[in-house]
Order: C-alpha cells, then sequence, then structure tokens
C-alpha cells in the first residue's frame, strides 16, 4: 500500500522530498565538519600562544646564586597574569623549594608532571576552573636541579568561542537549508511549468475549447505533445470515419427492407405473418448495431453541451406531435444545466423515450431535468398503462423496443441504456407518479480522471 502510495506521488513532491533529505543529510555532515575544523583551529592558536608565553617566560628565568632564589627579568605583556586568580597563570619550579610564579596565582601552586618534552595538560585550576597547561623541563647554567616552566590559560575563553562558533553555524545552517529548499521549491516550478501547460492544454482540449495539444513547448515536451496531437487527430478521423459508414450503412439497408415489407404483402396470408415477423427481427437487429456504431460513446475530448439548447429542436417537435394527438406536454428544463455528451447521442435518448411517452401517454407526459450531486437526472413520465416490474426488466433485457404495441419508430431500452452507459451514466425504469411509466436518465456532470 506504501510502495503503491509513493508510486503516484507527484513529480513536484518527489522531488521536494528527495531535496530536502539531500539537504538534511549533506549539511549536518557539512556543519559537523566546519565546526570540527574551527576547533581544531581555535585550540591550535591557543597552544600556539601558550608556547610563545612559555617560551617568553624560559627567556627571563634565571638563577641567583647569592640568594639561592629564582628570578625573572621580562614581563609577558598580558595583566591578566598580575590580576588574582584571573585564569591565566605561569610557574617555575624545581619540584621542592624554589618556586617562581606569577601574581595571579597568589597562594596557589599548579600541578607538575615531570614528563620529558613540551607536553599540554587539561587541568582544573583555581576556583575549579578549567586550564590548559603546557609545561617544559629545562637546565640553567648554574643551577643543577631541573625547572619546571609552566603556563596555563583559562579554557573558558575557547570554549566560548566554540560554542559562539555553533551557535551561528547552526542558525546558518538552518536558514541556509531554508532558503535552498525554497529555491529549490522555485527551481523545481519552474521546471515543471511546461508540464503544467501540457496539462492545462490537455483539459482544454477536453472540455473542447481548443482541438490539439499546444506544441510551443522545450524540445523533449514539444515531441510528446506532437505524438498526442497525432493519436488525436487519427482517433478523431476514425470516429467521424466510422460514423459516416454506419449511416451510410444505415441508408442502404433501408430500402431493401422497405422492398421485402412491400413484397410480403403480396405473398398470401398465411405466408405473410412469418415474413412481416422476420422482417421486423431484420429491422430491429439493423436498428440496434447501427445505433450502437453511430453512438459517439463518451466525449472525453469534447466540449459540454447545453441540454436545453441541444434538447431544443426535439422538444419543439414532441410538441408539435402531442398537440396534434390532444396530449399535454410539459418541460421543465432549468437554464445552465450542462453535460459532457455528445449532442446526437443526447437527442436520440431523450427523443426516443418521449416518443414512447407520446405513444402511451392518456392525457399529459412530462419531461424534467435536475442536478443531484455530481450528475444530471434527466425524467421522462406518463400518465399511460405503465410496465410491471417483470416487464420493464424483460424490456431491457432483451432489448425489445419501447413501442411492441403500437406503430412508430424508436429505439429499444437497451439501446437507450447503452447509449446512456457510454457516457458514463444509466437508465431506470420505474412507476410515474401518475401511474404510468418513468424513465430516468442519469449522466455524470463530468467524467472522473482516470490514475496514472
Amino acid at each position: 500500500m506504501l510502495t503503491e502510495r509513493l508510486r503516484r506521488l507527484p513529480v513536484a513532491t518527489r522531488m521536494l522530498v528527495s531535496a530536502l533529505v539531500l539537504i538534511l543529510l549533506v549539511l549536518p555532515a557539512a556543519g559537523v565538519l566546519l565546526s570540527w575544523n574551527f576547533r581544531e583551529a581555535v585550540n591550535t592558536a591557543f597552544n600556539e600562544r601558550l608556547e610563545s608565553l612559555l617560551n617568553v617566560v624560559i627567556a627571563g628565568v634565571s638563577y641567583d646564586v647569592r640568594q639561592d632564589a629564582l628570578v625573572t627579568s621580562r614581563q609577558l605583556g598580558d595583566s591578566r597574569f598580575d590580576q588574582v586568580f584571573s585564569g591565566w597563570y605561569w610557574q617555575i619550579s624545581d619540584g621542592s623549594e624554589r618556586v617562581l610564579t606569577s601574581r595571579s596565582l597568589w597562594d596557589q601552586r599548579l600541578a607538575v608532571f615531570h614528563e620529558p618534552g613540551m607536553v599540554f595538560h587539561r587541568i582544573t585550576g583555581p576556583r575549579n576552573k578549567p586550564l590548559r597547561l603546557l609545561e617544559r623541563d629545562i637546565r640553567l647554567p648554574n643551577l643543577d636541579d631541573v625547572l619546571h616552566v609552566q603556563v596555563a590559560a583559562d579554557l573558558g575563553e575557547v570554549e566560548a568561542q566554540v560554542a559562539r562558533f555553533q551557535t551561528l553555524l547552526w542558525l546558518s545552517m538552518v536558514t541556509l537549508g531554508g532558503l535552498l529548499l525554497a529555491l529549490i521549491g522555485l527551481q523545481i516550478r519552474w521546471g515543471l511549468a511546461p508540464l503544467r501547460r501540457i496539462e492545462q492544454s490537455l483539459k482544454a482540449v477536453e472540455q473542447g475549447r481548443q482541438p490539439f495539444v499546444e506544441t510551443g513547448l522545450p524540445r523533449e515536451l514539444a515531441r510528446l505533445a506532437e505524438a498526442i496531437n497525432t493519436v488525436l487527430e487519427r482517433d478523431q478521423r476514425l470516429i467521424a470515419r466510422g460514423r459516416t459508414a454506419a449511416g451510410n450503412l444505415a441508408h442502404a439497408l433501408k430500402t431493401p427492407v422497405a422492398v421485402l415489407t412491400t413484397l410480403a404483402e403480396r405473398l398470401p396470408e398465411d405466408q405473410q405473418a412469418a415474413m412481416w415477423s422476420e422482417l421486423k427481427r431484420l429491422d430491429e437487429a439493423v436498428r440496434h448495431h447501427l445505433a450502437r456504431a453511430s453512438a459517439a460513446g463518451p466525449v472525453a475530448l469534447g466540449a459540454e453541451q447545453d441540454i436545453a439548447a441541444v434538447l431544443k429542436p426535439v422538444i419543439e417537435g414532441v410538441r408539435r406531435l402531442a398537440g396534434r394527438r390532444g396530449l399535454v406536454f410539459q418541460s421543465e428544463l432549468p437554464p445552465g444545466l450542462r453535460v459532457r455528451i455528445d449532442a446526437q447521442d443526447l437527442q436520440e435518448i431523450v427523443g426516443n423515450l418521449l416518443e414512447n411517452a407520446i405513444n402511451w401517454a392518456k392525457s399529459s407526459f412530462r419531461l424534467t431535468g435536475r442536478v443531484e450531486g455530481k450528475s444530471l437526472l434527466l425524467s421522462i413520465s406518463d400518465d399511460g398503462p405503465g410496465m410491471s416490474p417483470e416487464t420493464r426488466q424483460e424490456a431491457m433485457s432483451r432489448g425489445g423496443r419501447l413501442d411492441e404495441v403500437k406503430s412508430g419508430s424508436g429505439l429499444g431500452l437497451a439501446i437507450v441504456a447503452e447509449l446512456a452507459a457510454l457516457h458514463g451514466g444509466s437508465l431506470r425504469l420505474d412507476l410515474s407518479a401518475d401511474g404510468g411509466l418513468l424513465a430516468e436518465v442519469t449522466l455524470p456532470l463530468m467524467y472522473p480522471e482516470s490514475g496514472a
């Protein structure tokens, strides 16, 4: 289920998600690397400063033989060595009685590690401050003991610099990530604009506002649009050719059937009934298959039709015929009703149902239209004898004529149902409020878009 949902994600969403994942992977890694490099750079600079201070202390230390004491003649040039417990200290000792310290140490002493070479240590100094200590052993010409020269500095300065940098770094990374995501979103929107133009163009073709998809697109998509237009043009030619052939076939068959009907009238009476029965079956079969062949089917690439405008000639013709027969015909089609359907198919559906109502109505029949949800309902009702449920089911299942007994032309109920089904609708038969037949055709207001 999740895989299917992922497969159906829009292209823009896919690209934004992939960009977000890339940003979430790359920027934190870059942030960690930059933070580490900065920390190393600060620590290196701090250590080099301690080395410089240590060399100054070493250069200024000497041993006074007369006083048997260590003395220094150099100033480190940093007032923090003179401030008590400032966090910056130096100390020179021989490990026993001889000790020389900066004023900042006051009465405290730094730990001595007695390690050869120049060594860095992290220690806890006065007032529990973390210190970085640099120690080196030296020998003076007139002193036999080894001197331990030490310089220590408060690590709080280094840690504060690193913390400040990390705060600015991650704020910058978050800002950069948001900016990159926004820019990538704009890039995706601009890059996919031709696809949206194709989508809008296809909708315009579907709604009948333009015959073909526009081809003023980037080279890759222009070839796709041209291929779509080629298919559309070919299908339109095939549909037009098929409907023309069906009409020609209908005209070609009418004359032979009429001639056979005339010849049947000259046959002996005992043969006429059988001949007329077969001719009737032939006529119904021809009309059945021609109606299916000539039906336009669902107009997925056609314009919406104004119901009142399309049915106006049918209603006017039925109104005149009803007047000659002394019937009352009422038409209630609210203005603005529109549906996507071939005009000829709609006229055939409603026209044949109205013809049936004329043939069976006693005094009146009615055509009404209304919208329910996303469907258009066209109802034709009369006050005739109606049909029982068994008769309605039988008539629709065998595709019989709407007027099996009375004379006149018209499509079978199954044909009307098929025409409605071709356009995504249906035909329902029931009893009308006047006791006659109610034929209700349901047609969708628009065809649902198929999934990819």
